[in-house]
């Protein structure tokens, strides 16, 4: 661990909402990476000295201080709230989606239980062999970058290291490959809900959300273009949440960062109308044919490092979304030093 990150640890935090049924539902805000905190959740149901039932929704990340964390958090739950699971009896570890910040700790777990993992069927092959989508971003790694019109420079150098990044340290296997409107073990309802990730997953479980990425409480998902990553994307996302609003007897919503969000539904109409202000932002840019990087410099002018790259991803998942709908024309040219895209108003 180094220096800087052990100074971000955090002593977790734990909370509990009892649903219609009895069932426990834990949240335990651990620290995932320096300056991001992450909600794993425990499910507990039964006598608590003796649960018929326990799930571990998502694991945090690799880090030692975020897989501590969660240690810290679960002797909570046990001695805190007087809930006698154990990793011994763990019936079922779940992968809302394979990023980093979920799925990391999925190998330090694996060591502790060998309770089986389920995950949406298109997360099945990330979470098995995570080498093999970075090698596959690498391999692409200059093709995205002329699709993107990034200069070489300081943001072209960080997205190619970026594209090597592993979701996780080593593979576990995904013994329950899930799908959309599954019930999972008798009790949760899945949904799948593309947009964040391809393979993403919500849980309803009684009268709660357990709404992973898809629906946060003070943020907008990082978006990628859907020809950057499969299933990812605006039309995937926006689509999904006319999905979840279709639930009736849902009251809460709990994301995996950041506190619970009782009035979800209000949620979701404010991201609406903020993706709709994004995608305006974009077409007022776009009266002359410009590189998604361009865009991306024009919305954003006080374009800062640390947001540069997801802003991209943002900026190229807007573009896409307009093509889609007609209201931008890109334009593909073969110039002196390879292929240039350019968008502009149609």
């Amino acid at each position: 661990m180094t220096a800087s990150a052990a100074s971000t640890v955090t002593h977790p935090t734990v909370t509990r909402h009892v649903t219609a049924s009895g069932a426990r539902i834990y949240t335990i805000g651990i620290r995932a990476f320096e300056h991001l905190g992450v909600n794993v959740f425990l499910v507990v149901v039964g006598d608590p000295q003796q649960p018929s039932y326990t799930a571990l929704i998502d694991a945090g990340s690799s880090f030692d201080f975020s897989q501590q964390g969660l240690l810290d958090g679960l002797k909570r739950v046990r001695e805190e709230y007087g809930e006698a699971w154990s990793w011994e009896t763990l019936s079922r570890l779940v992968i809302t989606h394979p990023h980093p910040d979920h799925v990391g700790g999925l190998p330090f777990v694996r060591t502790l239980t060998a309770a089986p993992v389920a995950a949406h069927a298109l997360a099945a092959a990330v979470i098995e062999e995570p080498g093999r989508r970075a090698e596959a971003f690498k391999l692409g790694a200059d093709a995205m970058l002329a699709r993107l019109g990034v200069p070489e420079g300081e943001y072209a150098a960080r997205l190619r290291r970026r594209a090597g990044n592993l979701m996780s340290p080593s593979g576990v296997k995904v013994e329950t490959a899930l799908q959309d409107g599954d019930t999972l073990d008798g009790l949760f309802t899945v949904l799948h809900t593309p947009g964040h990730d391809g393979a993403q997953i919500c849980l309803r479980l009684d009268e709660v959300l357990l709404s992973a990425d898809h629906l946060l409480p003070h943020n907008s998902p990082p978006l990628m273009p859907g020809w950057m990553l499969p299933g990812s994307g605006l039309g995937p996302y926006l689509a999904a949440l006319d999905h979840i609003e279709t639930l009736e007897g849902v009251d809460l919503a709990l994301g995996s960062h950041d506190e619970p969000m009782p009035d979800w539904r209000g949620r979701v109409d404010f991201l609406r109308r903020r993706y709709d202000d994004k995608l305006r932002g974009v077409l007022g840019a776009a009266s002359e044919p410009q590189t998604i990087y361009a865009l991306t410099c024009a919305v954003n002018p006080r374009l800062r490092a640390a947001q540069a790259l997801l802003l991209l991803d943002q900026t190229a998942a807007l573009v896409e979304e307009l093509v889609v709908r007609g209201e931008l024309h890109e334009t593909r040219e073969q110039a002196a030093d390879g292929e240039r895209w350019t968008y502009q108003r149609a």
